[in-house]
């Protein structure tokens, strides 16, 4: 029997890449941007159908939800991919960009979940698939407030597993490391002080190694492979650390004493 899929931020890297590998390997997938209007491609692959979801509007997560099963039948799975990243100097941040980022990444994240929870609580089956990061269980410098969002995620999705096991909804947490993907471009939005210079230096040295990370980074379609394994394997696993240098960094973060992983970081930044 054909399954049915529903991924948010299909419009470009994992999103896009993970619509193209469902579709391959035959499943239907309702795949949600917030101008399907402009995506040219995915529209002619086959069983793919695209949305409109904005997941900053409850209601727009809703209506998108409700379109897709009524025209694909029951959403066995679902993937929250839509997201950005804010990265610079805290101390530049005002309260609105701290709080388009936390409405993106973890409130979206949470509209999504809690309607995909009630489509699936009615069929007693299904697997929630959350795009999280390595980075939302080890850290590095200028992206605090980004950090911030992927712990949310994953503290969040740990503690709902516990209450969807009753109604046979599995939760899975994807970490992918460095992808190339817009997450260091178009994506991106950067902070930088502009009443001092004193964190110059540091930025433009941990800007070089965030950007050859970027620029070494693994393409999409490995995240979007683990995402489908996430999605088929009928595993209870949670984690799923995926691209270099996500399983061996998560690796070391678990058994280094945290000053050894710290000094492993500001060395690797020359910070």
């Amino acid at each position: 029997m054909t399954k049915t899929v529903l991924i948010t931020g299909a419009s470009s890297g994992i999103g896009k890449a993970a619509a193209r590998a469902f579709s391959a390997a035959g499943w239907l997938v309702a795949a949600t941007l917030r101008k399907p209007e402009k995506e040219t491609e995915l529209g002619q692959l086959p069983g793919v159908k695209l949305y409109a979801l904005d997941v900053t509007s409850e209601s727009s997560v809703k209506a998108a939800f409700e379109a897709a099963r009524r025209d694909l039948g029951p959403i066995e799975v679902v993937v929250n991919n839509a997201g950005y990243a804010v990265d610079g100097a805290f101390e530049a941040m005002s309260d609105a960009v701290i709080q388009d980022q936390f409405n993106s990444n973890v409130f979206g994240l949470m509209r999504v979940t809690r309607e995909a929870i009630a489509a699936m609580r009615e069929t007693k089956r299904g697997v929630i698939i959350q795009v999280s990061s390595m980075g939302g269980r080890i850290t590095f410098p200028l992206f605090s407030i980004y950090h911030a969002t992927k712990w949310a995620v994953e503290g969040f999705s740990e503690s709902l597993q516990y209450e969807l096991k009753q109604f046979n909804i599995r939760l899975k947490l994807i970490e992918p490391g460095a992808i190339k993907t817009d997450f260091y471009g178009r994506s991106r939005k950067f902070v930088k002080p502009e009443n001092t210079q004193e964190y110059d230096a540091f930025i433009q040295r941990c800007e070089a190694v965030a950007a050859e990370a970027g620029a070494k980074g693994e393409a999409p379609e490995k995240v979007a492979q683990t995402i489908l394994k996430a999605a088929s394997d009928g595993k209870a696993k949670l984690r799923y650390p995926v691209g270099d240098p996500a399983p061996l960094l998560l690796w070391l973060r678990r058994r280094l004493p945290e000053s050894w992983f710290y000094g492993l970081v500001r060395s690797s930044y020359k910070i």
